[in-house]
């Protein structure tokens, strides 16, 4: 698949002030970038909606994105942008996808590579462990690259078997906030046995709860299926299994002891249509004849080196009013709030950008958004 040129380093350091800039999130940038061109004229242009939607709101300075990437490059990492080579080609596809990937380790050669998620329980059985071990040993020997999260239990069994034949950790705090701790020397054989480590969070970013889940969407999106080894009902794994369907990639789960409280998860998961996993062919037979079907970007993400300046439609209050109380809790599409409206799509895009940028609004998958109260 063909990549988009690689940005210059002043628009790299745009995208990043963009995406650093307070509510602006992947869904937001990517509308902003589609209406404006280009992260620099946005970073122009958001003044003027933010005024509208009546809420100031940070915009990240220059010396603060030349921070970042200067504290990046000291570690040994950089910044991919979304169409660059060394962005995993999976990834890109899914629903509001991180424009921004902060990347230590290995590149091009890893990340086009087909990729396969093993996600678990923190507190492994020594069965559990050693059947990840075994998948992802094999997932290795087939050619896949083996994503997890680099947590305790199923994770770091995965991690570990899989460094010969290459594996990827995803972050949810910055490249530098390593979490658990005690996975410092795990992390570091990652990178020296040519693995890498994947954030979307900034430098120095503590990682919180809320984090995680935003994290297991980088290893479902990264991946074209997911396997679950031993998962609690209500455990981060399944939410990684969750975000795997929505993005439509396949979930499949080792079966485990009906008395084993660390099997209910998983075992639900294949009673409800996840693929039973014994052994690396149930998976990889699977797999094999969806690769290379990725759907590419859209070309919004591209920017050109010269923009023609986008003559936005600015709505009125009248249109404001409608659109609002056309939205409610409830997540609705975008097309139905169009089609009942009546407003235009340029307008109903540029309110919705200015209720996003005033923290009125939640983005949800499937191009719908619901009214924050």
């Amino acid at each position: 698949m063909g990549h988009a040129p690689g940005l210059t380093e002043g628009q790299r350091l745009n995208w990043l002030r963009l995406i650093r800039s307070e509510n602006v999130g992947p869904a937001t940038f990517r509308d902003l970038l589609r209406h404006f061109g280009s992260a620099g004229a946005a970073l122009e242009g958001l003044p003027d909606l933010v005024r509208r939607a009546g809420k100031p709101i940070r915009i990240a300075g220059l010396a603060d994105a030349e921070r970042e990437m200067e504290a990046l490059a000291a570690m040994g990492a950089r910044l991919v942008a979304i169409g660059e080579a060394d962005y995993p080609e999976w990834l890109r596809a899914i629903d509001a996808a991180p424009p921004l990937l902060a990347m230590k380790g290995s590149g091009v050669t890893l990340t086009e590579r087909p990729m396969i998620a093993i996600v678990g329980a923190r507190n492994a059985s020594v069965a559990g462990r050693k059947i990840a071990a075994i998948l992802a040993r094999d997932l290795g020997d087939e050619g896949f690259v083996v994503v997890s999260g680099l947590a305790r239990g199923i994770d770091a069994a995965a991690h570990d078997a899989a460094l010969a034949g290459g594996t990827v950790a995803a972050f949810a705090g910055g490249l530098d906030r390593l979490y658990p701790p005690e996975h410092a020397d795990l992390a570091a054989r990652i990178i020296a046995s040519g693995g890498a480590h994947v954030s979307e969070m900034p430098y120095g970013w503590e990682p919180r709860a809320r984090d995680f889940p935003r994290r297991n969407r980088l290893v479902s999106g990264m991946s074209a299926g997911v396997v679950v080894v031993e998962a609690a009902e209500r455990s981060g794994s399944l939410i990684t299994a969750r975000l795997a369907g929505i993005q439509g990639r396949t979930v499949f789960a080792v079966p485990g002891s009906p008395l084993d409280p660390r099997s209910t998860g998983s075992n639900r998961l294949i009673k409800e249509g996840a693929h039973l996993v014994t052994t690396v062919r149930d998976v990889v037979d699977i797999v094999a004849p969806m690769l290379g079907r990725v759907i590419a970007p859209p070309p919004a993400w591209s920017e050109n080196d010269i923009v023609e300046p986008v003559t936005l439609h600015m709505p009125d209050e009248g249109d404001r009013a409608i659109l609002v109380e056309a939205l409610g809790p409830v997540p609705t599409t975008i097309d139905d709030i169009i089609r009942f409206t009546g407003l235009s799509t340029p307008t109903v895009q540029v309110l919705l950008l200015e209720l996003d940028l005033a923290g009125r609004i939640n983005r949800h998958p499937g191009q719908r958004v619901s009214l924050i109260d």
